[in-house]
């Protein structure tokens, strides 16, 4: 029996995932294109996500079975025990014989065949228990574990992370942020032009795709069924794929005709083309980022959309700014730490590290301060993350507002109330510090902060 392609394809980028810090989705972009079978890429991305996100779990049954820890195999006889047991425990649908037998077969294919008959061997044992769950799974947990490490174990994330989310949402909220990072994420897309969603839905679904209304703004459309990357929409230009929650950081920022904007950091590229259309024809986007691939890309992206309102600029947002010219809006979507991205990324959680939060929040807090001096008189600054951490988000406002005493944050609720549908309730959106979240479990999102600056009357 072949291999098949979709277990190659989830083996190999695995594989690249922890041996060259590369990330899951970029990769299965690049191999899931044109001569892939539908059923294929849907089990080829169920699969890498799949063992990637409940990685820690899977490493805990395994050694069980092994006679070491998992972190002392070769990584690719780790990868084939991993992909193995995820079928065997989580989907149903693969008969176990197939997992086991094509785990082996995907060891002798990385040149690993001394490990052909422990794999073998560690699979068939592991077979009569896959499923354990409930009060027999956790009988499991080592005796005396913390709440957090327990936690951790049996939802697949580093104790760690999951101790400072107990401490700041509470152990409800937190179980239910544990579970959404452990569901697929949504396939959403936006409209290019909203008011013209239904015709990109209407094409959408007669190549074959089934579409909903997104469940919070009227430009935004759910999908499944294929790759829409294939649909003639996509290739029109008529859709982007794009998180609501990202969308509507876009629609904090209020560009407007004839305004000049700045997307500090805008590849890859979804606001930027959110904020072209709303600068119009007359307007312009100077859209920055530091890597001229990521540039590309964009550039790609812009041909696509048939945007043509935007100039690129290769600019490290945390130095000085080349622009003499003040902005009337500015977008400081920062990079960061993607804790609110862990459904869609799920290697970020193996790999981020504490100490990491707080370099990001000096270099981010740089990054606000470049954009505030950017803003004219009557400018706008919107500054983002796709984060949960306080470090990066209520830090940074509070840092930057410090050294900026002519600034003042404001709520975004007028900006973003005209593109939400009808009954979607902008409230649910900001708290009393007049700050933009939005939190997986809840909002049925990615996590994201945002905050708006305009400056104080009179100063």
């Amino acid at each position: 029996m072949a291999i098949s392609s979709a277990r190659k394809i989830a083996f190999d980028v695995l594989r690249r995932v922890a041996a060259e810090d590369a990330y899951a989705a970029e990769l299965l972009y690049a191999q899931l294109g044109t001569g892939v079978k539908r059923a294929d890429a849907s089990l080829a991305t169920e699969l890498t996500l799949g063992a990637l996100r409940r990685q820690r779990l899977l490493d805990f049954l395994l050694e069980r079975y092994l006679d070491r820890r998992c972190e002392e195999l070769d990584l690719e006889v780790l990868v084939a025990l991993r992909l193995g047991f995820y079928q065997l425990r989580y989907l149903d649908r693969v008969p176990q014989h197939a997992a086991i037998h094509e785990s082996v077969e995907l060891v002798k294919w990385a040149r690993k065949s001394s490990a052909t008959r422990m794999v073998n061997a560690v699979l068939r044992r592991a077979t009569a228990d896959a499923k354990i769950a409930g009060e027999e799974l956790e009988k499991l947990m080592p005796a005396g574990a913390s709440t957090e490490e327990r936690l951790g174990i049996l939802y697949s994330h580093p104790t760690w992370l999951v101790a400072r989310w107990l401490e700041a949402f509470g152990r409800e909220r937190t179980t239910a942020l544990l579970e959404a990072n452990n569901r697929p994420a949504a396939l959403t897309c936006t409209a290019i032009e909203e008011d013209a969603s239904e015709a990109a839905a209407e094409s959408l679904r007669k190549s074959g795709f089934e579409v909903t209304p997104g469940r919070w703004l009227r430009g935004a459309l759910q999908i499944s069924g294929g790759d829409p990357a294939s649909s003639a929409a996509y290739r029109a230009g008529q859709i982007n794929f794009q998180d609501e929650a990202s969308q509507m950081v876009a629609h904090l920022v209020d560009a407007r005709a004839s305004q000049s904007i700045l997307d500090a950091c805008a590849a890859p590229g979804g606001k930027t083309i959110l904020l072209a259309r709303g600068a119009g024809a007359s307007g312009r986007v100077v859209a920055g980022d530091l890597r001229e691939h990521r540039l590309r890309a964009l550039r790609q992206q812009l041909t696509r959309t048939r945007t043509t309102n935007v100039q690129l600029v290769a600019l490290d947002a945390t130095g000085p700014w080349p622009f003499s010219q003040k902005f009337d809006r500015v977008l400081i979507d920062a990079p960061c730490s993607g804790t609110g991205t862990l459904s869609r990324n799920p290697e970020i959680r193996w790999r981020l590290k504490p100490e990491e939060l707080d370099s990001a929040h000096r270099w981010q807090t740089a990054l606000l301060r470049n954009g505030l001096a950017a803003a004219g008189e009557s400018g706008r600054v919107v500054y983002s993350t796709c984060s949960l951490e306080p470090e990066e988000n209520e830090g940074v406002v509070a840092e930057a507002l410090s050294q900026a005493p002519g600034w003042r944050a404001i709520s975004g609720r007028a900006a973003l109330e005209p593109h939400l549908r009808d009954g979607a309730a902008a409230g649910r959106f900001f708290a009393a510090d007049a700050a933009f979240r939005t939190f997986p479990p809840e909002h049925g999102t990615d996590g994201f902060f945002a905050a708006v600056f305009v400056r104080r009357e009179g100063v």
